[in-house]
């Protein structure tokens, strides 16, 4: 995760011509004289296109960071931010590194952007042989580059500007009608071919769905078809909101006041100016965690690619019997409910605001509490704990995801959504089950996440639990 960028000045693009071929040497006086400064600039439209397009393929359809790195790289480009593309960038917000992410340590942008190379390259050869527009990564650099294929670039006759020698048009013209002839052919006949391509492979995906990586598959195939969708539920945690000229005479009168005076810092908000005073009243149905909700997009958009339904219901409207006879993910924590049935007496505990561990290993603390700046007061640090738990039916499965905060939360789902550290995290799995062999199918894990600006960073594991069957 990360913020908005600065945009720069646009990165200046090299143009690219070819002259016509004479079939043999022509004298001097006769030579074909062009005159131009540049090929008939790419727009806007015509690039995102070809994103699109490249992004849609096969060959980043199972490639989701891949995507997100050439996608976020071509979108600053657009911006004009192209000049602000470095490896600290792209690995804070492609790769969720973190504030503290050392490129010359981690070498993860460079290997992923060798590979997105070699990617464009087989695309190129393979899907988009007849692609007018291609996109190339230089080696070396991270703003990409958008050409016109040999197929599009100009002749001389159709160059505004261009002055050739009358000794020479009879030649020329002919010559000329014969490339442009042929140049149709090529491109009408490509044309077809990608629209086939993309209609076979259109319909394919909708009949057959895709499938998750391997990274991402161990972990999430309970929940996956032909398994029923699970029911994800987003946490209705109590509050005290602002009360407004909305709300009814009741509501007001179960408000408590608090004087504006005593609250500076909502002074630059909206409500200060247009709220006569500041009354606050309860609820249990106005307010869903911002990570939570973040990340059900990202849990939706995994479950989808390989259709998937997704069932998003608030907890509150949730009672314990239908998440016991059903898959389930449970975002959030702090309901009703949730402490009931799922707790285990040797693992992680939510305890006011901490996470207690109730058999600390080597290396690890008994207490974890979220970490704040001293001096602003923000979050600086959160924790998570994840939990893979049988349900009253061993085939289901129960999934809670609870964040000590919302940006707790917001990055476990992340980190469970991503393939690299789901593959770290299989690993471990491995190395702590008894026969190395087998991935224990319950388990709970300690997650932490660095925090800048109310935005969670890079996640990482602290420490796992095997749940006996």
């Amino acid at each position: 995760m990360g913020g908005a960028i600065v945009p720069p000045g646009p990165r200046a693009r090299r143009a690219v011509f070819r002259a016509c071929p004479s079939r043999r040497p022509t004298p001097a006086a006769k030579v074909v004289s062009v005159h131009t400064s540049a090929t008939p600039p790419i727009s806007l439209f015509e690039k995102r296109e070809e994103l699109r397009r490249i992004l849609e393929s096969k060959h980043f359809a199972n490639s989701p960071k891949k995507t997100r790195f050439l996608e976020f790289v071509a979108e600053q480009s657009f911006l004009g931010n192209g000049d602000k593309l470095n490896e600290y960038l792209i690995g804070v917000e492609v790769y969720d590194r973190g504030v503290d992410f050392n490129p010359q340590r981690d070498p993860i942008v460079r290997v992923q952007a060798h590979e997105i190379r070699r990617i464009l390259k087989k695309y190129y050869e393979e899907d988009g042989q007849g692609a007018l527009i291609r996109i190339d990564l230089p080696s070396g650099h991270y703003v990409p580059i958008f050409v016109r294929s040999a197929l599009e670039e100009a002749s001389p006759a159709s160059i505004p500007g261009a002055q050739v020698s009358p000794d020479a048009q009879p030649s020329n013209r002919l010559h000329f009608a014969f490339t442009v002839s042929l140049g149709i052919l090529c491109v009408v006949f490509a044309s077809l071919l990608a629209v086939s391509r993309w209609s076979n492979g259109h319909t394919q995906s909708r009949i057959q769905p895709g499938t998750l990586p391997d990274g991402l598959e161990w972990f999430w195939h309970p929940f996956l078809p032909p398994a029923d969708a699970p029911l994800i539920t987003i946490p209705n945690h109590p509050l005290l909101r602002a009360a407004h000229d909305g709300d009814s005479p009741q509501t007001l009168a179960g408000g408590h006041e608090i004087p504006k005076a005593d609250l500076p810092e909502f002074r630059d908000t909206i409500h200060f100016r247009e709220l006569k005073r500041f009354l606050f009243v309860p609820s249990l149905t106005d307010f869903t965690s911002v990570g939570e909700t973040l990340g059900v997009v990202s849990l939706c958009k995994m479950f989808s690619s390989v259709g998937q339904p997704c069932r998003v219901q608030q907890s509150r409207l949730v009672n314990l019997e239908e998440i016991k006879g059903d898959n389930a993910i449970l975002l959030g924590g702090n309901q009703a409910w949730s402490g009931r049935v799922f707790l285990n007496v040797e693992g992680f505990h939510f305890q006011s605001g901490v996470i207690l561990n109730r058999s600390p290993q080597p290396g690890e603390q008994a207490v974890y509490k979220p970490e704040f700046d001293s001096v602003t007061n923000q979050l600086t640090r959160d924790y998570a704990v994840v939990l893979m738990l049988p349900n009253e039916r061993k085939e289901k499965r129960v999934l809670l995801i609870y964040g000590i905060y919302t940006q707790g939360s917001q990055a476990a789902i992340e980190y469970l959504t991503n393939p690299e550290r789901m593959a770290e995290l299989r690993k471990a799995l491995l190395d702590r089950s008894p026969d190395h062999k087998t991935i224990p199918p319950y388990f709970q894990l300690l997650l932490t996440t660095t925090v800048e600006n109310s935005v969670p960073g890079k996640s990482s594991l602290v420490a796992l639990r095997i749940i006996s069957n």
